[in-house]
């Protein structure tokens, strides 16, 4: 009977080497908290260098810092143009172009029909429908034959909750833009998917509460949960990663629900 050779720890290089990411450019907005931060960590993790962008330059620096070496840090607002402009030459200097766009950055608040205002209206569509537009659009001459184009979307987008009527429409747009970009750009051998996140317990969710009701919110939203929980933001992070790379290569215009069977059961 044959003797097997007996098998030898993979040196650091040849971890690298197999890293799904590696040798790759990676952009994630909106990456200094919550799903985008737990995203940039995963990307770097698997291989890609990193650049992360937030409206404060403290945040960005701080996940920078958490990040390490693979990480590039751009303060930039996506509703601005110039910020968006900066971050172009910040990312073609480098002259490696970008094979992964996670065009997360984005928010909301509640409120209802009667509430709603002019000023909130635009901002929710500004932040969410115009920045991820303008980032992606502002991208295209960087993206390398085979990168894939990832979007935050949201199940709010397919429900009808009270009071989130802004946020849930900003997110149907953004849906339906990932379907229209994964056909305009399937030439190009770009792929364009939407990772649909449940409630996830981040900064963003719980700030949608005062202080002293912050935990009783989360503990509501994991009620409508068939899992009974809230998730985490490295479980999204996983499922951007899984769109990132080479595993989901036959996939296009695809929406990925990672919330806990809520959309689903």
């Amino acid at each position: 009977m044959p003797i097997e050779p007996a098998e030898r720890p993979l040196t650091e290089s040849e971890e690298t080497d197999m890293s799904q990411l590696s040798g790759k450019t990676a952009l994630v907005t909106g990456g200094t908290s919550g799903i985008g931060l737990a995203a940039a960590q995963r990307l770097a993790a698997d291989g890609a260098h990193v650049f992360v962008t937030g409206r404060k330059q403290e945040g960005v620096d701080e996940a920078v810092r958490t990040i390490g070496d693979a990480a590039t840090g751009v303060r930039g607002d996506i509703t601005v143009m110039a910020d968006l402009d900066h971050l172009v030459e910040v990312i073609a200097a480098r002259g490696a172009g970008l094979d992964v766009l996670f065009a997360n950055a984005g928010g909301g608040e509640f409120a209802t029909l009667e509430d709603e205002t002019p000023e909130r209206l635009a901002d929710t569509f500004n932040r969410n429908v115009a920045g991820t537009v303008f980032t992606v659009q502002k991208m295209l001459p960087l993206l390398n034959r085979g990168a894939s184009i990832v979007l935050t979307g949201s199940t709010a987008a397919t429900k009808g909750g009270p009071a989130f009527g802004a946020y849930a429409a900003s997110k149907a747009a953004v849906r339906s833009f990932g379907r229209t970009w994964a056909a305009e750009l399937v030439d190009r051998g770009v792929r364009v998917n939407t990772v649909v996140p449940g409630p996830i317990e981040t900064p963003g969710l719980r700030e949608l509460a005062p202080a002293d009701q912050q935990q009783a919110l989360l503990d509501g939203q994991a009620e409508t949960v068939p899992m009974r929980r809230v998730g985490h933001p490295s479980e999204i992070a996983s499922a951007v990663a899984f769109l990132a790379s080479d595993d989901s290569s036959f996939m296009t215009g695809s929406e990925v629900f990672v919330d806990g069977g809520a959309n689903q059961v």
